[in-house]
């Protein structure tokens, strides 16, 4: 490929990125199908943008994590329902129950540590501040070592997915 490649009319990256975030929402699909339960050892690992229209979070919830946050679904969490858009869950953080909602759109990463599987998108651009994760601590969810979206040396099934132009 020559470093003079013409910029693409159609919109490669933002197809690509749909329908790897139509993954997550095959996957959340499958287990709202089992009646919420996780197969095996497989749990979830999701970062979200907080700021993201559709994203429904509680006030206590969007005070601690104003730009991005992480939950885990392993152990406790109900209500689990996907649609064509996102999905919306039931969680419980620091002993207080939450409904969440987080469009596909909101999503910056989903990692299954168990089968060291992970996918990466880029963010929706919301502002331009600086992104800092800080992953939830949900009740009751153990935390696996060493899960790194993005960590691929290790031979992890990681699929980053970065769509850059050359100026």
């Amino acid at each position: 490929m020559s470093d003079d490649a013409p910029d693409s009319l159609i919109p490669y990256d933002q197809i690509v990125q749909e329908a790897l975030r139509a993954v997550v929402g095959s996957v959340l699909g499958e287990i709202e199908a089992s009646g919420g339960t996780l197969p095996g050892n497989h749990h979830f690992y999701i970062t979200f943008k907080t700021g993201v229209p559709g994203v429904e979070i509680p006030n206590h919830l969007r005070e601690r994590f104003p730009d991005e946050m992480t939950i885990v679904l392993q152990n406790k969490f109900w209500d689990l329902n996907v649609t064509d858009v996102g999905f919306s869950v039931g969680l419980s953080f620091n002993k207080i129950s939450s409904h969440l909602v987080v469009p596909f759109s909101a999503i910056t990463a989903f990692v299954d540590p168990a089968v060291d599987f992970g996918l990466q998108f880029q963010p929706v651009e919301v502002d331009d501040s600086p992104t800092h994760a800080d992953t939830a601590e949900n009740d009751g969810a153990e935390q696996a070592g060493g899960a790194a979206v993005g960590n691929s040396e290790d031979g992890s099934n990681v699929v980053t997915v970065d769509f850059g132009r050359k100026k």
